[in-house]
């Protein structure tokens, strides 16, 4: 994931409207309602003050606390407005709501270096329904979208999601160093390469584990998840906290490690109590030896000396996770200390948010490590190697990076056949540097979409209608297909034009509709046989783009992608050759530089689709203007799908 997003310095801010996704949910004193750490805030100003003086025109957006019934006084981003003002030296202005009257006049008003901020977006309950009116409407208000709120960048919300599928969506420096410098860790680390992972349950940090352990050399577990561990080595953990149902999972770990050499180290001692309090008398025992009735609360000295000699070899460190109950002082000491190892290394040092960052402020050693995440459950989600939805939904850096789309037609249409088509996708496709879609009957959409939540798979409906309600029986409106969370759609299909009679101008009807919806539409054009044969391809492509395109901006064409598929190559077994499929995507691509200009033309994604296979797809997606391909058949054929999507390039 590291630098193949856009960033703020990569498109065009000055004299525009650009809404920025901060994290200013900062704590506030109960009592006086002030702020009491405004670390959030002050991680936010390198891209604020980069966009004031850009002069862009500035809306910034955030949630701060829980509120659950609408607008709360006490959760009113005023405090965190103030503050702001403070650190950069001019007024900010609040709105007194998020979309309603007046949040869009005073965005109205702005003026270039102006900055204002909208209330509290969680006083509206469709924030984190991630609701496709309330993105819509927030992103009215601005051209473009800035994510800099790593820390709510796993959530798929409105403010950090949604508004990515209206505006042009790039990140702002916060999230590019976490994805820089976490990203780097975990593609391409300086070793010895060691990962130290605490904190209460195993279950917490399982996908973290799974996926470090294909990474580190070295993997160190403390805190109150080891007792899981001794115990599934059979050893005596008195009353230790365990989770016994994680039990053969950790005996799973334990041998996956010894199979792959991976030094695993445990704390070869313990410092425990009988009571979980601050004051409880203590004691050291040997790890694995805890008496009936007593508890684990924090490693012991040697356990320290153990982990600290390994610390200090390391090149790359990533720690996730306290080693005791370090907010209880009797029970700091492991954590102190290897907080303090860390410190002291050479290596680069990425603390993973959450209590680990919190402890590594609390003890002193903050200055003294390379990187502290900003996001505590972001940064979980990024170890355990999953996708983040604030960060996916960002413009790529290469606008032309290879789609491999899979057109499944009204094959795996019941939930669960599309279910175990998916499920053996997942693995296949997981490290495809190509974005994968799969266009699935509408019977398995809501199956299909929940089951690619997190990963790197997108969704598509294969048609909408152009309206968005009505008496239409049958039909499905791209709003409809928003509201279940469907990001793509296919239009235009070859096979409904020659079947269904759909025509240029309904192809165009139904383009605007889904962008409307923010919905990426894949639209299709394509020749027959005859047409071929007489000579009319490529007037023929030219005119369906015109007519497709018709009434587009620059900016809506952006969010397009056009597939060629020659209608006597679809279901066929025929295939363009190479050079046929190249010379019509060419073709598609002079038409656009036609219709805008040759930097719209260069960045459009343009595929090929008919009987695209694992044998056909690389020299096909070599070819100088295709940008990937419309898969059919194959794409039912996870083995087959998986070749197509590691054909393409990031």
């Amino acid at each position: 994931m590291t630098m193949l997003k856009k960033n703020v310095t990569d498109i065009d801010v000055r004299g525009k409207r650009v809404i920025v996704r901060v994290d200013f949910n900062v704590p506030l004193d109960k009592k006086t309602g002030e702020i009491t750490d405004d670390k959030r805030i002050q991680a936010a100003l390198p891209t604020i003050r980069y966009l004031i003086e850009a002069q862009a025109k500035i809306i910034l957006v955030s949630h701060l606390g829980r509120p659950k019934a609408g607008p709360e006084a006490k959760f009113s981003m005023k405090p965190a407005v103030d503050r702001l003002s403070e650190l950069i030296g001019q007024p900010v202005t609040l709105a007194a709501d998020v979309i309603g009257e007046d949040a869009k006049h005073k965005a109205e008003l702005l003026q270039p270096g102006d900055v204002l901020m909208l209330e509290n977006v969680r006083f509206h309950k469709e924030e984190t329904k991630n609701d496709p009116v309330f993105a819509r409407s927030l992103a009215s208000m601005a051209e473009i979208y800035v994510n800099d709120a790593f820390g709510t960048a796993h959530r798929a919300h409105a403010s950090t999601a949604g508004l990515a599928r209206y505006l042009p969506a790039v990140s702002g420096f916060l999230i590019q160093k976490e994805l820089d410098v976490m990203g780097q860790a975990l593609q391409n680390p300086k070793r010895p390469f060691v990962a130290i992972l605490g904190g209460a349950k195993v279950s917490d940090k399982i996908g973290v584990i799974e996926n470090l352990m294909d990474k580190v050399d070295t993997l160190i577990i403390g805190g109150g998840m080891s007792y899981t561990f001794f115990a599934a080595m059979g050893k005596e953990i008195g009353c230790s906290l365990c989770e016994t149902d994680k039990i053969d999972l950790a005996k799973s770990l334990i041998e996956k490690a010894e199979k792959q050499n991976i030094n695993l180290l445990l704390p070869v001692d313990t410092v425990i109590a009988e009571t979980f309090a601050a004051d409880a008398p203590s004691q050291i025992v040997c790890s694995g030896k805890v008496p009936e009735g007593w508890m684990g609360l924090d490693i012991g000295p040697k356990s320290i000396s153990e982990f600290t000699e390994v610390i200090k070899d390391a090149a790359t460190i990533v720690w996730n996770g306290p080693m005791g109950v370090f907010e209880f002082e009797a029970f700091a000491g492991g954590t102190r200390e290897i907080a303090r190892a860390v410190a002291d290394s050479d290596a680069v040092s990425i603390i993973g948010g959450g209590d680990s960052a919190a402890a590594i402020e609390l003890l002193g050693f903050a200055d003294r490590v390379t990187h502290i995440s900003t996001g505590g459950g972001a940064s979980l989600e990024f170890l355990e190697g999953k996708v983040l939805p604030g960060v996916d939904a960002l413009l790529d850096k290469n606008p032309r990076r290879t789609m491999a789309a899979g057109n499944w037609k009204m094959n795996a249409g019941t939930p669960a056949e599309a279910l175990k088509l998916v499920e053996a996708l997942k693995p296949a496709v997981a490290k495809a540097a190509s974005e994968v879609v799969v266009a699935v009957p509408y019977t398995a959409l809501a199956s299909v979409v929940e089951a690619c939540s997190y990963t790197n798979i997108k969704v598509a409906a294969q048609n909408c209608h152009d309206q968005d309600s009505g008496a239409f029986t049958g039909e499905i409106s791209a709003k409809m297909l928003a509201g279940m969370g469907v990001s793509h759609v296919v239009i235009g299909h070859s096979e409904r034009r020659q079947y269904f009679a759909e025509t240029d101008e309904s192809v165009n009807r139904k383009i605007k509709a889904a962008l409307n919806w923010g919905l990426r539409p894949i639209v299709c054009c394509g020749e027959t046989l005859d047409q071929r044969e007489s000579g009319e391809t490529l007037s023929l492509i030219h005119s369906q783009i015109v007519a497709a395109f018709e009434n587009l901006t620059i900016a809506q064409a952006a969010f397009v992608t056009v597939a060629y598929e020659p209608i006597w190559a679809i279901g066929t077994g025929k295939v363009a050759t190479d050079e046929q499929a190249q010379e019509v995507c060419a073709q598609i691509r002079k038409t656009i530089s036609e219709l805008y200009d040759e930097e719209t033309a260069a960045s459009m994604r343009i595929l090929y689709g008919g009987s695209v296979n694992a044998a056909n797809a690389s020299g096909l997606f070599a070819q100088p203007d295709i940008d990937g391909g419309l898969v059919g058949g194959a794409s039912l054929k996870s083995d087959d799908f998986s070749v197509i999507c590691l054909a393409g390039h990031a």
